[in-house]
């Protein structure tokens, strides 16, 4: 009874309809449902905190990168945007700013997206000298290939993706393949995350590329190994990027960004909704913590932001005012 009574009181704030609750006055706010894992866990957190917590009648939209920030730009719809990776068109989104059609709110994720090469951390916990793909590069004989056990494998991005072409061209500028490795096409994120599964139920190494936040590194801990030169952004565009490059140079990820972005409207309906977006942020092992539950439990975006609120209060009572949080917490 208690978790249908939860459930209801839910679906009521995600809807916009909470019962017992009546909306704060002009509050009337649209935010971007994006579809991926993180996105969409958080769009449902920040539209169950504003409904509850700060009054407002909130709606949810679906959305994607590009169409959102389009929309966002021409329309002044939706208000908020939760996660925007920016690195990709930072230039069109500091114009958007300037302009005053947008603003920026929090960093949403405070230690940023990361993409990289890893290794599990058994692994580097018994290798401590392993701390850079340079390092690992130097052992072949330490990450045997399945199907060439003389070499080692790195595997690779999945097949179609931009870091397909990033890997490639890094494994390249290493000299990889005269170093005794072969690169491995996983094919799919399925295959890819499937031989970090089977790495870790046989307890065996295993080296390459994967990203955060994903519920992957929250099941099974993976450590980031550092590149052994600093991102060049010059070099970044003219070649490590670009399929095929003839004579890749060793680069480094940046950072990837991620902002919550939006429209000048939001605080203009509720300062108190504002100052929660611009301060609401969290970090990558949080995130994979929780996109792990989601995947385990099979749930939707809506249930995994129930369940962080019920769990997580040390971390979420810390973006709302005293007010605010004693709300959320009747009706959680």
């Amino acid at each position: 009874m208690k978790s249908l009574l939860a459930s209801t009181f839910l679906a009521a704030a995600l809807f916009g309809f909470a019962p017992g609750a009546s909306a704060q006055e002009n509050c009337e706010l649209t935010i971007s449902n994006m579809n991926w894992a993180s996105a969409e866990v958080l769009a449902a957190i920040d539209k169950f905190i504003l409904a509850e917590g700060y009054g407002c009648e909130t709606r949810l939209l679906p959305g994607d990168t590009m169409p959102t920030f389009a929309s966002m730009t021409e329309k002044q719809e939706p208000d908020v945007a939760p996660e925007m990776w920016v690195n990709q068109f930072r230039d069109q989104i500091d114009k958007a700013v300037e302009e005053g059609t947008v603003q920026f709110a929090a960093e949403a994720l405070s230690d940023g997206g990361e993409e990289g090469w890893w290794i599990p951390t058994y692994f580097a916990e018994a290798h401590p000298d392993i701390k850079t793909v340079g390092d690992a590069l130097e052992h072949p004989d330490l990450f045997p290939s399945t199907e060439e056990p003389s070499k080692g494998a790195v595997y690779n991005c999945p097949a179609g993706w931009g870091c397909q072409i990033t890997t490639a061209n890094l494994f390249k500028a290493y000299k990889g393949e005269e170093k005794g490795f072969v690169l491995v096409d996983t094919g799919s994120a399925a295959g890819l995350d499937g031989s970090i599964a089977k790495a870790y139920e046989n307890k065996e190494p295993w080296l390459g590329y994967y990203w955060a936040p994903t519920a992957i590194l929250g099941k099974y801990p993976m450590t980031k190994l550092e590149f052994d030169a600093e991102h060049d952004p010059e070099e970044w565009a003219k070649c490590t990027t670009v399929a095929d490059c003839a004579d890749p140079k060793i680069n480094a990820w940046t950072k990837s960004e991620v902002f919550t972005i939006v429209t000048p409207k939001v605080a203009e309906e509720s300062e108190a909704a504002a100052e929660y977006l611009n301060t609401r942020s969290w970090d990558n092992a949080t995130v994979n913590k929780l996109l792990a539950w989601k995947e385990d439990q099979q749930a939707t975006g809506e249930d995994t932001a129930f369940y962080f609120l019920e769990n997580n209060e040390d971390i979420w009572s810390k973006w709302v005012s005293p007010e605010a949080a004693e709300k959320i917490k009747a009706a959680l």
